[in-house]
């Protein structure tokens, strides 16, 4: 997924192309070069009709048919070159699944990078003196002489408060990350940003029966699709509505060869087995298990840390590879994920939570100001009336600021937790100006629109599917996510906010659409998925106190972090709320390992340009 390399421009360094891109892919590639380009991939397709050159990257589908079937013909690259010609960038609506493209047309003298609708296959660029240079993997487009690799401490402070690096940040100042269905063109040294695909939010007029049978066909086809190699395919299966949709499927598709493959925990309310077990049942598929202990954490944090490119916070990154892993070891060299589908089909908890919120908006407002307020400001103090308080001061604040309410960035001054130094190096209203920027792009559309919006953009591109790539590709293991090819996307869109959800309740149209298909233990399920119990986990195991509080302890929080919040944070794992403060300490040990593996210059405040 990340072999792949090139620069537009002329002169960027006095190496040869192919020297350049070596030394960023770092072993053998197939390359076309030319004066004002090189692409080069190393397991991709790479192929030219015309004028057009063209790398594509990743694991593509073609729903169209006829497509499809030129696509066994001919080299997939050499397909797109073609229809490139033909229809600019209305190409890269033909393409489903997870990929990346880069082509240079030779008349035009023009070069373009994409990267699929849902961010599933990265691309990160950064604009040098003479072009641009990009690449698939962010430590190999560092390779590149003209990178200097010194650490932005906006990315820094984003990663302190999304617990990863939200596109278009990197954490190396000035190399920048193309965000999901992002188009970049380049011509006479010029950049230029666009996007190729936005979603229609148009509520479906066909009846939800109808709908729900389209959603079955479309997953189906979606699955088969992604189903390459019946035999070495498998499943993650936590027990919930999407991984156990996505494991009964595969047993339909593959019945003699499906399995599929869970994580457990052996501590009180974090282990799902019995869920996952229950599915597998359900539809005949062979369930492998594996339960996640706190010397396998203490033993993957380090790996994990090396693997990924950047700083990245979410611990379910590690049952994610122990899944992998042992998929792996039962010969599986591909797994399909059920990602996407609370993003799709309204399945998070913060949905109900805001619509709850924003029925207070309804009441009309000097009924408000008048009697309900006092009321609550009156008993901000009382058990039942400082609920009240509480809600009426969520209720107050705008959308999308309201959900990051309970961020620890906001709990407590920003001036208790920074040094002084880097806390002028940053603009800490980034993060919400991001926010407000993405949640506010759909035109015309509802709230829980807007919400599934922002969660493609953020909980799934930057974080979700970045932590499944890099677990699997840990463990040498390919990974599909039916969830997202487009015509389910398309479909997703499309359904009404009222089958969405009823009243407060998650997945409504969902769990009736598949209410004769899944497990009744499935249907009735909420989402937790492979959430790690690290904040338990850290109070009673010797080993993993000392690899967090060593982390704690590290240099590479010095000027950063202040050494009392550090203090004041372990205190609080201590006290009732190990699970939540386990979180933050989470996030900076991750970030500690990440750097020790990734020495790199930094400067607070940032150098004079």
């Amino acid at each position: 997924m990340y072999d792949f390399a090139g620069w537009f421009g002329s002169h960027l360094s006095k190496d040869s192309p192919n020297a350049r891109l070596n030394a960023m892919l770092g072993g053998r590639f197939q390359s076309h070069t030319g004066p004002d380009f090189a692409l080069a991939t190393g397991s991709g397709h790479h192929g030219e009709d015309g004028p057009v050159v063209c790398v594509l990257n990743g694991h593509p589908h073609w729903p169209d048919p006829d497509l499809a079937r030129q696509a066994e013909r001919a080299d997939p690259a050499t397909l797109f070159a073609r229809l490139y010609q033909d229809e600019g960038l209305e190409a890269l609506k033909r393409l489903s699944g997870g990929f990346s493209v880069a082509l240079y047309d030779r008349d035009r003298k023009e070069g373009l990078l994409a990267v699929d609708r849902m961010g599933i296959c990265p691309l990160t660029y950064a604009e040098v003196p003479g072009g641009v240079v990009f690449c698939g993997d962010l430590q190999r487009l560092k390779n590149h002489p003209s990178i200097s690799g010194e650490i932005d401490p906006q990315a820094l402070f984003a990663y302190l408060y999304f617990h990863m690096i939200p596109a278009p940040l990197s954490v190396y100042r000035g190399v920048r990350k193309l965000l999901p269905a992002q188009v970049l063109r380049w011509r006479d040294g010029t950049v230029e940003l666009g996007f190729h695909w936005q979603p229609r939010f148009e509520e479906a007029v066909i009846p939800e029966e109808e709908l729900a049978q389209m959603l079955h066909r479309r997953l189906r086809e979606a699955v088969a699709r992604c189903l390459e190699n019946p035999e070495t395919t498998g499943a993650f299966l936590s027990g919930g509505l999407d991984s156990s949709t996505v494991t009964g499927l595969l047993g339909e598709l593959a019945p003699d060869t499906a399995a599929a493959f869970a994580i457990g925990f052996a501590a009180e309310g974090y282990d799902e087995m019995a869920y996952a077990r229950a599915s597998a049942r359900h539809f005949g598929v062979p369930l492998h298990e594996y339960y996640v202990t706190p010397a396998d954490v203490v033993a993957a944090v380090p790996e994990i840390a090396a693997r990924y490119d950047e700083p990245f916070g979410n611990a379910s990154a590690i049952p994610g590879y122990y899944c992998a892993r042992l998929a792996r070891e039962h010969g599986k060299t591909c797994l399909l994920a059920g990602d996407g589908g609370d993003e799709l089909f309204a399945g998070n908890a913060r949905y109900a939570k805001q619509k709850l919120f924003s029925l207070y908006h309804r009441i009309p407002s000097a009924l408000r100001r008048i009697l309900i307020e006092p009321l609550a400001d009156l008993g901000a103090g009382l058990p039942v009336a400082g609920k009240l308080k509480r809600y009426v001061d969520q209720a107050g604040l705008p959308m999308p600021e309201r959900m990051e309410s309970y961020n620890f960035l906001h709990r407590t001054p920003l001036t208790e937790i920074f040094e002084s130094d880097f806390l002028a190096a940053v603009d800490p209203d980034w993060p919400i100006e991001h926010l407000r920027t993405i949640y506010h792009g759909p035109q015309e559309a509802s709230m829980l629109k807007r919400m599934l919006w922002l969660d493609w953009k953020i909980t799934l591109a930057d974080n979700d599917l970045r932590k499944v790539n890099r677990a699997c590709d840990l463990a040498g293991m390919a990974v599909r996510y039916p969830m997202l090819e487009n015509p389910v996307v398309d479909l997703a869109a499309s359904v009404p906010d009222r089958l969405l959800m009823r009243g407060l309740e998650l997945r409504s149209f969902y769990r009736r659409a598949f209410r004769d298909f899944l497990a009744p233990i499935t249907l009735k399920k909420s989402k937790h998925g492979f959430g790690l119990p690290f904040g338990l986990w850290l109070r009673t195991d010797p080993k993993l106190q000392a690899l967090a509080y060593d982390s704690l302890g590290s240099t590479h929080l010095k000027g950063i972090v202040r050494a009392d919040y550090l203090n004041r944070l372990k205190e609080a794992h201590a006290g009732e709320h190990a699970s939540y403060y386990g979180v933050m300490i989470w996030v900076l040990m991750m970030w500690v390992q990440w750097a020790e593996h990734h020495p790199a210059e930094r400067t607070f405040p940032p150098a004079t340009p």
